[in-house]
């Protein structure tokens, strides 16, 4: 017996076989792009939560194209947007946003939500946040969706060509471990045991990154944790660092980088680069000056000493000049910080970058 096929019914069909072919034919000219963690890299996903873990409302957004907040924590781009720049492709959408869909699906996605840490317990202040096993679900469903698109092969072809950003661990400090005196974590754990926990369980999480078909992942440290102007504010007597938070980011970082190492060998390939975000942030934090910045030690927009207390608000305390600013609200960096971070992450040194910087693995990537 014929099927007939009235060419209404055969129109969706056929544009998903035109969207397949159209995505073999610029494979070449572009990858995906995924991102996974925290408030430093989430293009606006708490926008769509019960949270109080958001950056909906003016003056965020201020430098970004539209003028109007994203839910990014940035006067303008973030990380992501800016090493999507890079990449010739537009910046990747939150995952929960409804208008990711069709073809904008086949340029990534952004799993990232504020808020949450390495561990699940982080950030429980917040409520509502995506924690990072839920991000890896969300991940799974994108997977099934673009298979409806472009098929399994095609689909498991992009995830394993894309390029991955990870960043994780700020949080499990900040809003954790020094969250308040005598937290749970600090009873449980002295400093040097937590951060060695806080690295086992976050290779289960990047293994599992891997299981799910990562196979090029940017992993960023945290920054210098104590030189943020909310910890400034709260823990500063005449501007120096806050030591603890301080020696939290110098145990944890060279471990996590030796972890990574270690990942490396046991896959076999260099799958995990370890960007060191705490050098990067340093150089400008120790000589701001020298990089164009007036101050690394006052927020732009805040309230209280450094302008460190309480979140960004259309009340708080605006600088005119946000490119003077190494930091644009009490923890997040200013888009023109994360210009510099970028610049780094593409051409900086093994002191930077490790094994290899951003611009080595695109130009091995297009070579195989």
């Amino acid at each position: 017996m014929a099927i007939l096929f009235s060419s209404q019914s055969a129109l969706p069909f056929l544009s998903l076989i035109l969207l397949a072919f159209a995505y073999t034919g610029s494979q070449a000219d572009a990858r995906a792009f995924f991102v996974f963690g925290d408030s430093l890299v989430d293009n606006g996903n708490n926008n769509y939560l019960i949270t109080s873990a958001r950056a909906d409302s003016p003056p965020y957004g201020i430098d970004y194209p539209t003028h109007r907040p994203t839910g990014r924590f940035s006067n303008g781009l973030n990380i992501p947007d800016i090493i999507s720049e890079h990449m010739g492709t537009e910046p990747t959408m939150p995952y929960l946003s409804p208008f990711l869909k069709g073809e904008k699906l086949l340029v990534g996605a952004n799993f990232a939500s504020a808020g949450v840490g390495i561990l699940n317990d982080t950030g429980i202040q917040f409520l509502n946040i995506i924690r990072i096993g839920k991000q890896f679900e969300y991940f799974q469903q994108y997977q099934t969706r673009v298979a409806g698109l472009i098929g399994a092969e095609q689909t498991t072809a992009l995830v394993n060509q894309a390029l991955v950003l990870m960043t994780l661990g700020g949080n499990d400090f900040v809003n954790n471990y020094y969250l308040v005196p005598f937290s749970a974590r600090s009873r449980q754990f002295s400093l040097p045991d937590y951060v060695t926990y806080l690295i086992s369980e976050y290779r289960k999480v990047l293994r599992r990154l891997y299981d799910l078909g990562a196979r090029r992942v940017l992993v960023t440290g945290t920054g210098p944790l104590g030189c943020v102007p909310a910890e400034l504010a709260q823990r500063s007597r005449a501007g120096e660092c806050a030591v603890e938070l301080m020696r939290a980011a110098g145990l944890f970082n060279p471990q996590l980088t030796e972890m990574l190492s270690s990942l490396n060998t046991e896959l076999g390939a260099d799958v995990f680069v370890a960007a060191n975000t705490y050098a990067m942030h340093m150089d400008f934090i120790s000589n701001p000056q020298a990089y164009g910045f007036t101050t690394s030690k006052i927020a732009c927009c805040g309230q209280g000493p450094y302008n460190g207390l309480g979140l960004c608000t259309p009340l708080s305390n605006l600088c005119p000049n946000r490119d003077l600013y190494v930091f644009w609200d009490p923890f997040h960096p200013s888009e023109r910080a994360n210009r510099i971070i970028v610049q780094q992450i593409l051409g900086g040194s093994n002191t930077y970058m490790h094994p290899m910087n951003l611009s080595t693995i695109m130009a091995l990537d297009s070579r195989a």
